[in-house]
């Protein structure tokens, strides 16, 4: 069986991959799994439905509705809001399930469908194969007369939501000026309400024209150079940027800099850790976040679990080990005493909380640690399955690690998406990060060569 689901759902070209027939069918079979099978007999399950406000999310959203209520489940349809607001309203409502619409980061033309369980959480991968099980075999139920659900509009979701933001921070924002990216996706409705609400004044709104086709287009997390001139523009205290369904966030500061998801996860594990609510005074992290943060927050009592690459990994990490703070480099934090998934107003809301704290500013909050130089290479045209069983290769990477000792490491893993392997290393100086990254990109080049081909 081909897994039709990756690690964040189903997720391709709208309307040649993931079609309407696609999102119908594969509605049906969650609506079996998520739905039937959890509700039990003789109850109607119940779903809340979003969208992150592509075009396509209109077609498959209207066929997901469709699927969900001709399988006998009751929809509650929250139109476009964030992915973590919808977590938190399945939560909140008692669904059985929830349904996102959304490609996250990706441009306007993809799209995706991902499935969360009752109270809002991701769903493990067993789930995933069940549901792609009833989804291959056809077999769903098809009720008729009173068995059919029933589609309604949940117009209080962003209120609902919003709420429960402001309700969370603990401290509020009076004084702090702030700009906002909202990448032109889900958190258009709601970032700028949220973050005036706690107090803040919002100096500007970039990123909040929604047409459906410009949503992460030049803005959004992954695309900063618009809210760095606006925040240096306007004075601002700092920018929030989130990308296009607003799991993730990363911040800029008043001079313009970035403050990226290890140094917002930094900032946010130590004010917990001061307030003693770090549970185990424990950051959970991906290999992929930089050894300056491991370093920094262990020389301040905190610990740190590492994951593997993916915010799936550091969440199920968090629920077996009973751990409230972690994320991924890239902006994708989780903070479990409020969340079941990375929420970026939530942790945009709580750094600006933290500044106003303080009253010092993000620049020096962000200074919570020193980046090691980082240098990573991609190696094309090698034979991926061999990377982590190569005794040669193992050789050298434990000869590189000796060299660079405890102010540096070394992350050599066959890429899940590309072609590739991917040599990281980081070390006290740019030079000698760089001397040992191409020395281990020879020897995977050499050793597990198809082709000659590396690529930064």
């Amino acid at each position: 069986m081909t897994r039709i689901f990756g690690t964040d759902g189903v997720r391709g070209l709208a309307n040649e991959l993931l079609t309407a027939d696609m999102a119908l069918d594969l509605a049906q079979a969650a609506a079996i799994v998520l739905g039937h099978d959890h509700a039990g007999e003789g109850k109607r399950p119940s779903a809340v439905l979003a969208r992150d406000g592509r075009a396509s999310g209109e077609f498959l959203g209207s066929a997901v509705a469709a699927g969900l209520a001709g399988s006998g489940v009751d929809v509650h349809d929250a139109g476009v809001v964030p992915t973590p607001a919808l977590a938190y309203l399945v939560g909140d409502m008692g669904a059985d399930f929830g349904v996102m619409i959304s490609a996250s980061h990706n441009p306007a033309p993809d799209n995706g469908i991902k499935f969360l369980a009752h109270g809002g959480k991701k769903l493990p991968d067993a789930v995933e194969d069940k549901i792609q099980a009833v989804y291959e075999a056809r077999a769903f139920r098809r009720p008729t007369g009173a068995g059919v659900g029933r589609i309604s509009t949940l117009t209080d979701a962003e209120d609902r939501y919003v709420l429960h933001l402001v309700g969370a921070i603990p401290y509020r924002l009076e004084g702090i000026r702030v700009v906002l990216d909202c990448a032109n996706g889900a958190a258009a409705g709601v970032s700028p309400d949220a973050f005036r609400d706690a107090g803040a004044e919002v100096v500007e709104t970039i990123g909040n024209e929604v047409n459906g086709l410009n949503i992460n287009d030049g803005v959004g997390s992954t695309h900063l150079g618009k809210l760095k001139r606006a925040v240096v523009e306007h004075g601002a205290d700092l920018g929030i940027a989130h990308d296009g369904d607003a799991d993730r966030c990363l911040a800029v500061d008043a001079n313009g800099e970035e403050i990226d998801g290890d140094q917002i996860m930094g900032i946010l594990a130590l004010s917990l850790h001061e307030r003693g609510q770090l549970e185990k005074d424990t950051l959970v992290i991906t290999v992929m976040s930089n050894l300056g943060l491991k370093l920094a927050l262990q020389d301040r009592g905190i610990g740190i679990r590492e994951t593997k690459v993916g915010d799936r990994y550091v969440l199920e990490a968090m629920t077996r080990e009973n751990y409230n703070l972690g994320g991924e480099q890239s902006g994708h934090v989780i903070m479990s005493d409020w969340a079941t998934t990375g929420d970026g107003l939530l942790t945009g809301l709580m750094v600006a909380s933290r500044v106003a704290e303080t009253g010092l500013p993000l620049s020096e909050l962000g200074k919570v640690m020193t980046r090691l130089p980082q240098v990573l290479i991609n190696v094309k045209g090698v034979d991926r399955s061999a990377a982590a069983t190569d005794a040669g290769l193992g050789e050298a990477v434990s000869a590189a690690e000796a060299r660079l000792g405890e102010t540096g490491r070394v992350l050599l893993r066959a890429s899940g998406t590309e072609p590739v392997v991917r040599v990281m290393v980081e070390a006290a100086t740019e030079e000698q990060a760089r001397e040992e990254a191409d020395f281990l990109a020879g020897v995977v080049s050499d050793r597990l060569a198809l082709t000659a081909s590396v690529s930064d």
